[in-house]
């Protein structure tokens, strides 16, 4: 047994919502561990710091700006990454209203990044991966909202517990390829999706986060970040279809 498992080099990684938060650290430390990481958002500006970080730390990256909701650029960015080993999908937004004042436009926009976001890119990376006969990691990005319900979240939840689905569901589709299906369930993680709220809400949010949580504390986008890389890694070569939680204890589901 070797921690080599975890060593990625020579292999190629694909990974949405790379300009900041959760993907930009995954995108680092998947850079870290030896692969080529294309980091994909429609953040031009938080993809170029994104590349600049991994470079500063000797590793290799390219940029693709795009929206995930665009299957047609979505195809033409997998197509230019090559030949794919590893998917990250973690575009993602947050929405909240209550369930009786949620309107169609906003339920169909957490839609179309949370869960059809995922499932285009689920679809062209495996698709290159089957078309060469290659082995490969889809790793999804669900969230801790699958577990307990939380006034406001209905957009948001609905969509990671589709996210669930969909990684359970390619699991079973796409095992007999040697293709891996894995989805990460993160619980209140500090990027700039949660501190969407003025700096006392925030800090009032996490305090009852940290409480609840047998660590006391609230996660880093690194906390997430290391279970990425053991799931694109051989580490994790006979798991698929689960989903693996970094939430600091807050959700023990069985």
């Amino acid at each position: 047994m070797s921690l080599t498992a975890y060593d990625l080099t020579g292999r190629s990684a694909f990974i949405t919502g790379a300009a900041g938060g959760i993907g930009r650290a995954g995108a680092i430390l998947l850079a870290a561990a030896g692969a080529t990481v294309h980091c994909a958002d429609r953040d031009e500006k938080g993809l170029l710091e994104t590349r600049n970080l991994i470079a500063e730390a000797g590793g290799t990256s390219h940029i693709h700006t795009l929206d995930v909701t665009d299957p047609g650029r979505i195809k033409a960015a997998v197509a230019a990454a090559g030949n794919l080993d590893i998917l990250a999908a973690v575009a993602g937004i947050m929405h909240t209203s209550s369930v009786l004042e949620t309107a169609d436009d906003d339920l169909d926009r957490v839609l179309s990044v949370n869960f059809k976001g995922v499932l285009y890119a689920c679809q062209e990376v495996a698709r290159s991966m089957i078309a060469r006969g290659a082995p490969g990691s889809l790793i999804t990005m669900a969230s801790g909202a699958v577990d307990a319900a939380s006034p406001g979240l209905l957009c948001y939840s609905a969509a990671k517990a589709a996210v669930v689905q969909l990684t359970k569901t390619l699991a079973t589709e796409l095992g007999p390829h040697s293709i891996r299906v894995n989805a990460v369930a993160p619980g209140w993680i500090r990027t700039p999706m949660t501190a969407r709220h003025d700096a006392e809400q925030q800090q009032r949010a996490e305090a009852t986060m940290a409480r609840i949580s047998p660590l006391g504390r609230v996660g880093e986008p690194e906390d997430v970040a290391h279970t990425l890389v053991y799931l694109a890694s051989d580490a994790s070569a006979f798991m698929t279809g689960q989903i693996l939680r970094p939430n600091g204890g807050v959700a023990m589901p069985w």
